[in-house]
């Protein structure tokens, strides 16, 4: 599932396209996605203006000119091509690494724009979805009412890191991955922000703030890495694994700077460290760390270990 950094890249292939046109037709291809559109979609988007094209953690959000605003999720597979008017398409033939899954016959939504532009919706496994609530609305909508802070806005601070964690015998990985408390961040980037900040993913999340409630040395590093990561890998074009292209269906970068994710059995690439990266599952998901630079402030090392040589499932 792209995480934060390609919903941000392909938000960033979009804008341009999008922001500013007229939906002058739009063309759905079967009644549902993972959810059925809603109810008089078609009719609700033609003719509407997009006014601004935001990103609310893995969502897309077009807020349109008619109070109305079109939320987009990728689901597992999802994916955006953007043909332009001058004739150039950003987006030609199959771009997935494992497959036909950019094959037309998953062109589930086509888009044509005042502009010129075709921006056309390709989803083979369909768990992606679209819906439109009310612009006034978005907080409180049953997407977002329940989601946490931004991690690249200025709310992503040392004390409400504390704040959030505090008392909380969770291990850290696993609370990070609470939508619910930090939201947009996935299983790639929090193993690379836990082993950039020298902490270990199976440390109870409590540890992040004191006995005051005040922010840790481990929360205060925390609050600094987590938006490094998500800024180097936005910068980077995302990461490519096994599914997931830019709008223009090139691939992402950043996976060839993994410290840590899928690298288990390699050298630490920490200066100095010497230490072997290792994997475990945490609530059924791979966890790649270093146990020699994430050392567990109890002494504990991973109970759940899983061979070098087994399959990563991405």
């Amino acid at each position: 599932m792209p995480e934060l950094p390609e919903v941000e890249t392909v938000r960033r292939g979009l804008a341009p396209a999008m922001v500013g046109a007229r939906f002058a037709r739009v063309t759905l291809r079967r009644p549902n996605l993972r959810f059925p559109f809603p109810e008089s979609f078609v009719e609700r988007l033609e003719g509407r203006t997009v006014l601004a094209l935001d990103r609310r953690a893995k969502y897309l959000v077009a807020g349109l000119d008619s109070g109305e605003s079109l939320i987009l999720h990728l689901g597992m597979s999802g994916r955006f091509d953007v043909a332009m008017p001058d004739g150039r398409n950003l987006s030609p033939g199959d771009f997935y690494l494992d497959g036909a899954q950019g094959a037309p016959k998953h062109d589930h939504v086509v888009m044509a724009l005042s502009n010129g532009a075709t921006v056309t919706y390709n989803d083979a496994r369909r768990f992606g979805f679209m819906d439109l609530v009310p612009s006034a609305d978005l907080a409180t909508c049953r997407h977002f009412a329940a989601m946490g802070l931004e991690p690249l806005s200025d709310a992503l601070t040392p004390e409400a890191v504390a704040r959030l964690f505090r008392h909380k015998i969770t291990p850290l990985k696993a609370a990070l991955l609470d939508q619910r408390l930090i939201a947009g961040l996935g299983n790639i980037y929090v193993c690379e922000a836990l082993h950039r900040a020298g902490l270990h993913p199976e440390m109870p999340a409590g540890r992040l703030a004191g006995p005051d409630g005040r922010p840790s040395s481990k929360a205060r590093l925390l609050a600094k890495v987590i938006p490094q990561v998500l800024t180097e890998a936005v910068a980077a074009g995302g990461s490519t694994l096994r599914d997931y292209a830019q709008t223009d269906g090139s691939s992402g970068a950043f996976q060839h700077a993994f410290r840590v994710y899928d690298r288990a059995g390699e050298v630490c690439r920490t200066i100095g460290c010497g230490g072997c990266i290792e994997r475990i599952t945490q609530s059924g998901r791979s966890t790649f760390y270093c146990a020699t630079c994430q050392r567990h402030p109890e002494g504990l090392s991973g109970s759940s270990k899983i061979p070098v040589k087994s399959k990563v499932e991405l």
